[in-house]
Formats: structure tokens, C-alpha cells, sequence
């Protein structure tokens, strides 16, 4: 899965859109290395978020189409905040 729709689709960023332009501004890393919105993501790849005031890290625990608000978070898990 994409890495823009994989940020959408697990909530931690709510738009599409806006995970596609931080990947461009480059506020987006994986394993430690900046990557693009189209970067296909892994289970056990460590996404690193860096927005405004906010920066989280997080493991990808697994890769679904869909997921509910209930359950997004169980496709991750927090490394450091």
C-alpha cells in the first residue's frame, strides 16, 4: 500500500491529501530515510511524522485496505512521541 494512503487509511494523518504534501515537504520518514508519497509500505517499517508541534513514531503491525475508527489504530503501534 501506498504510504499517503496507508497514513490516511490508519487515521494518523486525515487527509489523503495532506499525508501526500507532507511527503513532499519531507515531513515523512521511513526507517530513518525520507520517502515519497508512492513508497510501498511494510509491516515492521517505522514511520516517523513530523507536523508542526507533533512528531510520532510508529511500527506497522499490518497493511489493510480498510479499517474502522475502532480498529485503525491495531495497524500500528507508538514507538516514541
Amino acid at each position: 500500500m501506498r504510504l499517503d494512503k496507508y497514513l490516511k487509511v490508519t487515521r494518523l494523518i486525515k487527509r489523503r491529501t495532506v499525508a501526500n504534501e507532507a511527503c513532499d515537504a519531507e515531513r515523512i520518514t521511513v526507517n530513518g530515510k525520507v520517502q515519497r508519497a508512492s513508497y510501498d509500505v511494510k509491516v515492521g517499517d517505522v514511520i516517523g511524522i513530523d507536523l508542526g508541534a507533533r512528531s510520532v513514531k510508529v511500527r506497522v503491525l499490518s497493511v489493510n485496505e480498510y479499517a474502522t475508527k475502532e480498529n485503525a489504530s491495531d495497524n500500528y503501534e507508538i514507538v516514541e512521541d
